[in-house]
């Protein structure tokens, strides 16, 4: 991984040569993922369906849903599928947000019941419109999905509540057991990659949220490679999140959902990932996803807490 993880830089992808639309570029064999075959796959989005709930994975265009839904698994998606910000690299829809659906924490829980989930990740978009950002929208689903499901760890993935502290304390009083927000990218990319937030507002966010829950809690951030960034400032970065005593850390391959958002400048090779693990476990991370194909909550349950 050299300067821009050292592969020739493109700002834009190649033009149509019959109608000049820009085309995104072509995956790696790496990045190619199979259709589900199996049948777990139609039983979890009948699942969803029935009960109304949006999830992450249909939302922002994972890549990962197929194997994940096949699984019997999925992200769950609160307050509602509109989100108050534009990120460039984000698929969910930017519009004017509906009023919160007051039985949606019961029906989160009851989906992790019949799923059989024994790790749960619940993120949501962000609600700048409400005054708590959702955040006791948060408070309230984790607590119904605990009552219905005792012994299950949760997730959250979170946004930054514009570092509003009694906001970030609403959720911690529901005692998640490990608190993720994003940083995304690198500092010097933050502003045309993020729609209002900032680099060193979402350190601080991860550093309030350990200090405010006694260090009780892990916290948790994922990076996206591929967007221009160098190896130095993936460094830079991963010793930022250390520094605010970050605990877990997921390392992806961010990929373009629609010619409408940024383009991909560099498809980023395994190996690459695979140094930049080991880079991130010799900093103090106690657990590292790194990988192509990584999002924050790809194969969240192969860390647990202790005594959960």
């Amino acid at each position: 991984m050299e300067a821009v993880l050292n592969s020739p830089r493109t700002d834009s992808a190649p033009a149509s040569p019959v109608n000049s639309i820009p085309l995104r570029p072509r995956l790696p064999e790496w990045l190619k993922v199979q259709l589900p075959t199996s049948s777990a796959f139609t039983r979890t989005r009948t699942l969803l369906e029935d009960l109304k709930l949006h999830t992450v994975c249909e939302s922002a265009k994972c890549p990962n849903h197929w194997e994940c839904w096949s699984k019997g698994t999925a992200t769950f998606m609160i307050a509602g599928d509109r989100c108050t910000r534009a990120c460039g690299f984000c698929a969910v829809d930017t519009s004017k947000p509906l009023p919160l659906e007051t039985d949606e924490p019961q029906r989160v829980a009851e989906a992790t019941r019949r799923l059989g989930l024994k790790h749960v990740v619940i993120t949501a978009v962000a609600r700048d419109d409400l005054a708590d950002g959702g955040a006791a929208h948060f408070q309230q689903t984790i607590e119904a999905v605990r009552a219905l499901n005792p012994g299950i760890v949760i997730e959250v993935l979170v946004p930054d509540f514009l570092e509003r502290e009694w906001a970030i304390d609403l959720v911690l009083t529901a005692k998640p057991h490990i608190y993720n927000h994003n940083l995304e990218t690198v500092r010097r990319l933050t502003p045309s990659v993020r729609h209002r937030a900032t680099y060193d507002r979402s350190l601080s966010v991860l550093a309030k949220a350990k200090e405010r829950s006694g260090g009780r809690l892990h916290t948790k951030s994922g990076i996206m490679l591929g967007l221009g960034e160098t190896r130095d400032e993936v460094l830079t970065a991963m010793r930022d999140l250390r520094a605010v005593q970050c605990d877990l850390l997921t390392l992806g391959q961010y990929l373009q959902p629609t010619l409408k958002h940024l383009p991909v400048v560099e498809f980023v090779k395994p190996a690459v990932f695979a140094e930049l693990k080991e880079r991130a476990e010799e900093l103090g991370f106690i657990h590292v996803s790194s990988g192509p194909l990584v999002r924050s909550s790809y194969h969240a349950d192969e860390f647990s807490p202790a005594g959960v």
